[in-house]
């Protein structure tokens, strides 16, 4: 009986410590990519400020090619979304809305995932002139994780997750726009 109240008390302690732990550990998270761009920063900027665009260069809008897609509001401008539900474990279901414009320099959107885990996040892109015919895009992601659960941050590197996407991204994004 003592060897079962002594395993007992190990396994609070270190329920404690976990706990503790988490209370010092960060609950948010950023991955941001960047490519320069042979043209403008209006015509970056004007093509992608459409979310439906995506399709042609995001890495998640084309996993599955077969996900249901449903689009609310006006392309283009803050309040739209784009909605996606697919069968496929790592696409999920979920929409992102476009929350914040600055007219030729920043979008901001709004990510809510729905399946297979809930979780709201935001993203952005930004373009910056950068020399002559040229723009420099950053593609940001930022995501928090509720306490306890941003004890996982320690263990699980979301730049390493996010990134190569992002890279992958922005550099189909760079092919289409200097075709």
């Amino acid at each position: 009986m003592k060897i079962l109240k002594n395993i007992f008390l190990a396994l609070i302690s270190i329920v404690a410590l976990l706990l503790l732990v988490a209370l010092f550990t960060s609950k948010e998270y950023h991955v941001v990519r960047n490519v320069t761009i042979n043209k403008s920063s209006t015509e970056v900027y004007d093509y992608i400020k459409y979310l439906k665009n995506q399709d042609n260069y995001s890495v998640w809008n084309r996993k599955d090619p077969n996900m249901k897609k449903e689009y609310r509001g006006t392309d283009g401008t803050v309040g739209f979304v784009a909605a996606w539900d697919s069968q496929m474990e790592d696409v999920g279901k979920g929409e992102q809305e476009i929350i914040k414009m600055e007219d030729g320099k920043r979008l901001d959107f709004e990510l809510r995932f729905l399946k297979p885990f809930e979780a709201t996040d935001k993203a952005y892109m930004t373009v910056t002139p950068s020399g002559e015919g040229a723009t420099d895009v950053t593609w940001g992601f930022d995501g928090k994780m509720p306490y306890p659960m941003n004890l996982m941050l320690l263990f699980m590197d979301f730049d390493s997750m996010l990134g190569p996407d992002l890279d992958k991204g922005l550099q189909d994004l760079k092919a289409i726009l200097e075709k």
